[in-house]
Order: structure tokens, then C-alpha cells, then sequence
């Protein structure tokens, strides 16, 4: 009877072991998911700083340079695209995330070309609130690299944790899949080559 009583004793150890690290590496999955989509929607609203200053600055400028409507245009052309590109974090794949870097690309290359084109136009580049903008547009990039580090750095810690033997287990049987990173736009890893 002691035996039954130690046997019995022994399994529900066991079992309540198991459940434990269940329980814990089920919650510490929810957890890393978690702060991967705290991290997401860190970098959307650097992304949408950026989406709001640019009707401001495009305002500045129009006042200056009647020339380059073109250009204009094409900023809020792109600022549109970008503002109605809506990522639900739930369906977050590398595409998506290639998709969202295209069309963020593309509102950076417009506002590049317009930052060249403002350099023909003195009284602009004088102008206070011209500047202003120009370095809240400056601060905003520097923070969309910043979020945008922090939020590959969530998805390896999520990625790995998950990967890892025997959470891999876990991850499988609740449906935890990896998370795509945040990656360099195509082209970039070459320099420009400069003609004079």
C-alpha cells in the first residue's frame, strides 16, 4: 500500500512537471509574440510620424519652388500609397514585409528627390520652418532604423526560443511559426557610383 501510495506520488510529480514546462513555455512563446507585435507596431508609427510631416513639408515647399509640381506630386503620390498599405501583424510574412518596404522605399525615394530638388531654391533651404521639418523628417528616419533594429532583434530572440529543442515541440502544437525579419531593400548593398 506505502509503495502504491510513493508510485502514485512519483506520477503526478511528473505529470505536474510536464504541465509546468507546458504552462511556462507556452507563456513565454505568447510573451516573445508579443513583444515581436509591440515592436511592429513601433516601427508603423515611426512610419506614420514620417507619413504625417510630409504634407507639411510639401506645403513649405510648394510656397518656394512652383517648379517642381512634379516632384510634389510624386511625394504625395507615394505618401498616399504608403498611408494606405494597412499591415494586420496576425498575417506578418516576409512578402508583407517586402510589400511594406517597397511602397516605404518608394515614399523614400520621393522625398530624396525632392530634398535634391529643394537644393536649387536658397530662400527654402533659409526658410525656418523648411528647416524644421527637414530635421524632424532627418529625426524620424533615424528612429525608423532604430525601431526597425529593435524589431529584428525581437523576432531572432521569438525565432530562436521557438526553434530551440524542446519548446520546438511546443510551438508546433500551438502553431507558433517564425516571424519574418526586416530586411535591406533590394539594390541597396551596392553604393551609388557617382558621376561628375
Amino acid at each position: 500500500m506505502k509503495k502504491s501510495y510513493i508510485v502514485i506520488g512519483v506520477i503526478i510529480v511528473i505529470v505536474l512537471g510536464i504541465f509546468l514546462w507546458f504552462k511556462g513555455s507556452y507563456n513565454q512563446m505568447v510573451g516573445r509574440s508579443e513583444a515581436v507585435s509591440a515592436q511592429w507596431s513601433n516601427v508603423e508609427n515611426q512610419y506614420q510620424r514620417r507619413a504625417d510631416l510630409i504634407p507639411n513639408l510639401v506645403n513649405t515647399v510648394k510656397g518656394y519652388a512652383e517648379h517642381e509640381k512634379t516632384t510634389l506630386a510624386e511625394v504625395v503620390e507615394a505618401r498616399a500609397k504608403a498611408t494606405q498599405m494597412q499591415v494586420n501583424f496576425d498575417n506578418l510574412d516576409a512578402q508583407t514585409i517586402q510589400k511594406f518596404n517597397a511602397v516605404q522605399g518608394e515614399l523614400s525615394s520621393a522625398l530624396s528627390r525632392l530634398m535634391v530638388s529643394v537644393e536649387r531654391y536658397p530662400d527654402l533651404k533659409a526658410n525656418e520652418n523648411f528647416r524644421d521639418l527637414q530635421a524632424q523628417l532627418e529625426g524620424t528616419e533615424n528612429r525608423i532604423a532604430v525601431e526597425r533594429r529593435k524589431f529584428n532583434e525581437e523576432v531572432q530572440s521569438y525565432n530562436k526560443y521557438i526553434r530551440f529543442f524542446p519548446q520546438n515541440i511546443v510551438a508546433g502544437m500551438f502553431g507558433f511559426s517564425s516571424k519574418p525579419y526586416f530586411e535591406a531593400a533590394e539594390g541597396t548593398e551596392k553604393a551609388p557610383e557617382v558621376k561628375f
